[in-house]
């Protein structure tokens, strides 16, 4: 009974902690975060990046629509840094008004073709936009990101949104993609912290990014090794709210786990590379955005945080006196609050309900992930879009 307490108390310090974080951050994002109004304007010239590997099936259609911001044409260019493309894709690419860079590596990442294409590019740039090749800038998304810039960020991270409900999966991924947005980006700033980057969606000054962009050698996870080493500097991250990027959502369950496999494997790694100095730099320097972000890696996602907390109350009400039971129901209700403050009142629907029903599946399936998660942070492993 001893052992079996110390385990379980284990259990309520880590899982109850990933819960009152959630909850402390998810309620901060039902408030607006203070903005300053820019003193003054300035109309920067962006280059738009959008590495793809074999995407041929959306790259077109996302070169077609990135054309049609709503900010000065002669001040951004839309560069696909294209990857084992087919020679018909890179025929029609070549018909618009865009810049194609062709790369080839014997192993692809996206941080192999960013480096690649921006030493190609010539200087003069003064902010580099990175999308993935299935993402979809809504018109007005370069004006709203120069504003952030007129106020002194450096570094702005976009409001990522799904393109595409058709599956319970891409339900539960656009699902999961908004928590995220609220605890991880909007809930962070309205409480003076950084914003967490995404991958895709974000700005940052071009000269900056270039320059750490020489040093980034991360084959999975690369925008985790960017924003550590940006709040190791003391680099504070913007997110815009209205600043709309569509995403298309994962549809099938065994892309569902490999994704996840991918994003578990990455979290463990850094947070094993960074906790220690993240504490150094926090007790020396004060610098609180670095250890939460190394924080953060060591948590549960969010659909696993709920899928163990339920099936431990479960098992709770056969095992446990009423005190451990108790406490297991409060955090359980923790963590539902959380979800409950960060879930669109767009999701709120019957479909989204039949959604749920997968949750069950999407938590055996993550579960499985952690089994095969040695390595999958060390090889490039390739969403399919448009399919």
């Amino acid at each position: 009974m001893i052992i079996f307490t110390i385990i379980q108390l284990i259990f309520v310090i880590y899982l109850g902690f990933a819960s009152l974080y959630i909850f402390l951050f998810g309620f901060a994002s039902l408030f607006p975060a203070r903005k300053k109004k820019p003193t003054s304007s300035t109309q920067r010239k962006y280059a738009v990046l959008i590495p793809g590997y074999k995407e041929d099936n959306v790259i077109i259609e996302v070169a077609a629509d990135a054309l049609k911001q709503n900010y000065p044409k002669e001040l951004y260019d839309v560069i696909v840094i294209a990857d084992s493309f087919k020679e018909e894709t890179l025929s029609e690419l070549r018909k618009l008004p865009i810049q194609v860079i062709e790369v080839s590596f014997d192993l692809s990442t996206k941080s192999k073709a960013l480096n690649k294409a921006m030493a190609q590019l010539p200087e003069g740039y003064d902010v580099a936009v990175v999308l993935d090749a299935d993402n979809l800038m809504e018109t007005d998304f370069l004006s709203k990101i120069n504003v952030a810039f007129d106020n002194g960020f450096i570094a702005v991270q976009g409001h990522r949104v799904a393109k595409n409900y058709n599956t319970k999966f891409a339900i539960l991924d656009a699902i999961s993609e908004e928590v995220n947005n609220m605890i991880f980006r909007k809930g962070h700033r309205t409480l003076g912290l950084s914003a967490a980057l995404i991958g895709s969606g974000m700005a940052m000054d071009y000269n900056y990014f270039k320059n750490m962009m020489k040093s980034i050698k991360a084959i999975g996870g690369f925008d985790k090794e960017i924003e550590l080493q940006m709040l190791k500097e003391g680099v504070r991250i913007e997110f815009l709210n209205d600043a709309m990027v569509l995403d298309e959502k994962v549809q099938k369950a065994d892309v569902f786990s490999n994704q996840r496999r991918r994003w578990l494997s990455a979290q463990l790694h850094y947070f094993s590379m960074d906790f220690l100095n993240s504490l150094k730099h926090l007790i020396l320097y004060g610098n609180v955005d670095y250890f939460d972000k190394a924080i953060q890696f060591i948590q549960p996602p969010r659909v696993m945080l709920l899928g163990l907390l339920v099936v431990i109350n479960i098992l709770s009400l056969f095992l446990n006196p009423i005190t451990w039971i108790y406490i297991w129901l409060g955090v359980l209700a923790v963590c539902v609050l959380a979800f409950f403050f960060t879930i669109p009142k767009k999701f709120y629907t019957f479909k989204t309900l039949h959604a749920i029903l997968t949750l069950p599946k999407a938590f055996v399936l993550m579960t499985l992930s952690l089994l095969k998660i040695k390595g999958a942070n060390k090889k490039f492993i390739h969403t399919e879009h448009g399919t």
